[in-house]
């Protein structure tokens, strides 16, 4: 077996990605404090064709140098958008019909292994600060909350951990 180079994994470049059909998936990050995590949540979102990241209150945006360490130009492929304010981006995604998904550890939330996204709509993920999670007014104007089963003894996941979980799960159900 032999590990394949760069030039031969085919990958697009920017402008076929700005054209190229997207999963309907959209990532919103609230208040995320680690320039490294927006960064990595940017190269996944690159690496299963993500529409569009909201930034979100205290969450930099590019250009920054530190971002740019683990986006590796993600930032320049996968449109993104600063929004102060989470609550101002759930209600206009709640207003174009996209369900809105907030990825926290909540009464009556549903285990990602168990929620099955339906085909024909369009879903936003929302991941919380890095101590604080996603802030509790945002959870109560999401659809769904969304947790992913943890079993050990820590109560928690790095974002840009639980972005490459989820963003793959549901990449992968909705292409299934």
């Amino acid at each position: 077996m032999r590990k394949l180079k760069n030039t031969e994994l085919e990958r697009l470049t920017i402008d076929e990605f700005k054209v190229v059909k997207k999963t309907p998936l959209i990532v919103v990050l609230d208040n995320i404090r680690s320039l490294n995590n927006i960064g990595s949540v940017f190269r996944t979102s690159d690496a299963f064709l993500i529409e569009k990241i909201y930034l979100c209150g205290i969450t930099a945006t590019p250009p920054n140098r530190e971002i740019h360490k683990t986006a590796l130009g993600a930032t320049d492929s996968v449109d993104w958008e600063f929004v102060e304010n989470t609550i101002d981006v759930v209600k206009r995604l709640k207003e174009e019909r996209v369900k809105v998904l907030a990825i926290e550890q909540a009464e009556n939330s549903t285990k990602l292994d168990t929620f099955f996204p339906e085909k024909d709509q369009k879903y936003a993920v929302i991941f919380g600060n890095e101590v604080k999670g996603v802030q509790q007014k945002v959870v109560n104007s999401c659809d769904l909350c969304i947790e992913i089963p943890q079993l050990g003894t820590k109560h928690s996941l790095n974002i840009s951990v639980s972005a490459g979980i989820v963003l793959w799960d549901i990449f992968v159900k909705l292409n299934s």
